[in-house]
């Protein structure tokens, strides 16, 4: 029942349509109310009936006739928006894909020359440091090298690596007026003698780790050449270091003097076995118990009583035969040994058995010795 009923109201729905059209043309679309009618139905479709309420013909009620006006203006202000948008629109430039990808690319390759310079100012500043760093390192002076002082008469301190040892005993690699020499061919002239001005004087005695050293009071002098030498000290060797002609002797005392300008006269004395010597019989006596100490006793020495009875002498100039090797040297060989007693000499050898520098070349100097 309730569909034919619904049926039946379509229909008289749709035929107040159709005859609305007929009544009056000129009426907006907008202004009818077919939706009304429609609503009707289906409210009654619903299960209350409701009668359609039609507007006479030729009379527009007052809400309809406003919504009337506003529709065209409506329309039209949507179409000049409409207009103006299409006239933006036109007026921006068409994109082109080349000239986007083409900015795309440059923005590309500008971030990687800046990332390429920020990266080369970065390595520029590394290498500055380091050059800065370097220099740094470069401006503090190296710590002094500590060179040995150490030598011996043998093994790797030995004669043959002095020079090499200290570069301040460099001489005694490469001097070319060394000592000692083998005595030979001298040239005799008629040398001037040699006035010696000793007297007994206050002494002590050292052993020094290389040999007996005897340290004499001040106003012992010797003067040969116009120079007057003052004696310092004397000490020994075993064997003789220097030679006569290719001989050797078994000891030898040397004399140490020296002028006001520090300049230095060394006088030798060769000494082989026979009598007793007094004078060294005196340092024996004082010799200390200890390496590097030094005996100072009440007693005098007299110099004088370790001189030969004949004074005639070789000369040459040469160097001290120990580090520094220091050349310069006026060097006075007697020609005539002294003697000791071999309890003497073996006293010596007791505690130094060899404490002689070798040989050492002559190099062409001049040798004079006393007719």
């Amino acid at each position: 029942m309730r569909l034919l009923l619904s049926l039946i109201a379509c229909c008289c729905c749709a035929a107040v349509s159709a005859n609305d059209k007929q009544i009056d043309p000129l009426i907006s679309p907008s202004s009818k109310t077919p939706l009304s009618t429609l609503a009707g139905a289906r409210a009654y479709g619903g299960g209350a009936v409701g009668l359609t309420t039609s507007t006479p013909p030729g009379k527009v009620p007052a809400g309809k006739e406003a919504a009337a006006k506003e529709a065209p203006a409506q329309d039209a202000k949507e179409a000049r928006g409409a207009s103006a948008a299409g006239a933006r629109k036109s007026a921006e430039p068409a994109s082109d894909p080349e000239a986007d990808l083409s900015a795309k690319i440059a923005a590309r390759l500008a971030a990687m020359r800046a990332t390429q310079q920020a990266r080369a100012a970065a390595a520029a500043a590394n290498v500055r440091k380091a050059a800065a760093a370097k220099a740094a390192v470069a401006a503090i002076p190296p710590p002094p090298k500590v060179y040995s002082n150490v030598w011996s008469y043998e093994g790797e301190a030995g004669p043959a690596n002095w020079a090499k040892t200290n570069p301040a005993w460099a001489k005694c690699g490469t001097g070319n007026r060394q000592s000692p020499i083998d005595i030979r061919d001298g040239m005799r002239v008629d040398l001037e003698q040699i006035n010696f001005d000793y007297h007994p004087s206050s002494f002590n005695v050292t052993d020094n780790g290389k040999t007996v050293q005897v340290m004499v009071g001040r106003g012992n002098f010797l003067n040969v050449g116009n120079r007057m030498y003052e004696l310092v000290q004397f000490h020994f060797h075993r064997p003789s270091e220097e030679r006569i002609n290719g001989k050797g002797y078994e000891m030898v005392v040397h004399l140490v003097h020296k002028d006001s300008e520090g300049r230095i006269a060394m006088l030798a004395l060769l000494l082989e076995r026979g009598k007793v010597q007094p004078a060294i019989q005196q340092v024996w006596n004082n010799l200390p118990l200890e390496k590097m100490e030094t005996m100072a006793p009440a007693e005098s020495l007299d110099p004088m009583d370790l001189l030969p009875a004949r004074r005639e002498y070789y000369t040459f100039m040469g160097s001290m035969t120990t580090p520094p090797c220091e050349e310069g040297v006026l060097w006075l060989v007697m020609k005539e040994p002294i003697t000791a007693s071999p309890a003497q000499m073996a006293f010596f050898s007791r505690l130094y058995p060899y404490n002689a520098r070798p040989v050492q070349p002559s190099s062409g100097r001049i040798v004079k010795e006393s007719n």
